[in-house]
């Protein structure tokens, strides 16, 4: 993905935040959520028979001002909201087209509060303390956990070698199935922004046994990270020089554009709106009331019927 120079300035402090927010909403207790696979489905979660380690099966969004966020979320995506109680904090589901896709959760202190709003993707890994360990050897840190978390599993949040924040879970109902293409205003891809692609795709093929395949998008090397049939991420060189690498969120939508000048009446900022030279105008980025910043992908990006994964 490029991104015109007339826009580097612009996405400085918006696409890298400020630090790491240690925090995450599979982190608190989820007791309305999914106590087992039956009810999960029942919930509009379908779940895979077997475990899908390596894929991106939560999200969540960490703010300061969830009510904010739910009004700005639910009149751009339509998205519909369910809070939970009993919890370590406030804690809220995210409903899109029938689904449950993630959540919004409060920052736990002050420390978390001065980090920033963002966007946090949650991977299934096989054993959660095995991941964390692997992560601190090879110079990332654990950030909050292993925990074990009611009728969820046990799950983590850790800062990979290169400062990006993600989190592991090892869910007991199951993960989410693979029921191809998301619908729109679902979550549909996640890229890495690196300062070292090639590091961060060897770091995450041997976490966790990817097949890593490059791909010639122009502006530098671009990696997809897949297991067999199924692409679970892509990395790419970090667009803005000096910002910290960070797991840029996806969103289906049918028209960016649209979509990011609803987002700027709403509140938020456009921080690349499309352009030619980033996908053919069919990428934007923009930033919520709080900050957090995610990508708005059109799906299929490409005008033929050839058209690959984000």
């Amino acid at each position: 993905m490029r991104f015109p120079g007339t826009w580097r300035a612009r996405l400085r402090g918006g696409l890298l935040l400020a630090g790491v927010c240690a925090v995450g909403g599979t982190l608190v207790t989820q007791g309305g959520c999914a106590a087992t696979p039956d009810s999960a489905v029942r919930a509009a979660i379908p779940l895979s028979p077997t475990p899908l380690y390596g894929k991106f099966v939560w999200h969540d969004l960490v703010t300061d001002n969830p009510a904010a966020a739910k009004r700005f979320y639910g009149d751009l995506f339509g998205w519909e909201f369910v809070d939970l109680r009993g919890g370590r904090r406030p804690y809220s589901l995210i409903r899109a087209q029938g689904r449950w896709i993630g959540g919004i959760v409060h920052p736990a202190n002050a420390a978390e509060k001065r980090a920033g709003a963002l966007w946090l993707g949650y991977l299934s890994v096989p054993d959660v303390d095995r991941a964390v360990t692997e992560v601190s050897a090879r110079g990332g840190k654990a950030l909050d956990g292993p925990i074990d978390v009611r009728n969820i599993g046990r799950a983590a949040v850790v800062s990979d070698p290169q400062g990006a924040a993600v989190g592991f879970v090892r869910s007991q109902p199951g993960d989410p199935a693979d029921t191809g293409v998301p619908d729109e205003g679902q979550f549909l891809w996640m890229e890495y922004l690196a300062q070292d692609p090639v590091a961060a795709a060897g770091f995450y093929k041997e976490l966790l046994g990817y097949e890593v395949r490059e791909r010639p998008l122009g502006g530098g090397p671009h990696y997809v990270l897949a297991q067999g049939q199924h692409p679970r991420g892509g990395v790419l060189a970090n667009p803005v020089k000096g910002a910290r690498p960070n797991w840029l969120t996806y969103i289906r939508v049918k028209d960016p554009a649209a979509l990011a000048s609803r987002a700027q009446a709403l509140g938020g900022r456009v921080l690349l709106a499309p352009c030619p030279e980033a996908r053919g105008g069919s990428l934007a980025l923009i930033a919520d009331p709080s900050g957090a910043v995610l990508a708005l992908q059109r799906y299929p990006f490409e005008t033929s019927k050839a058209a690959t994964a984000p």
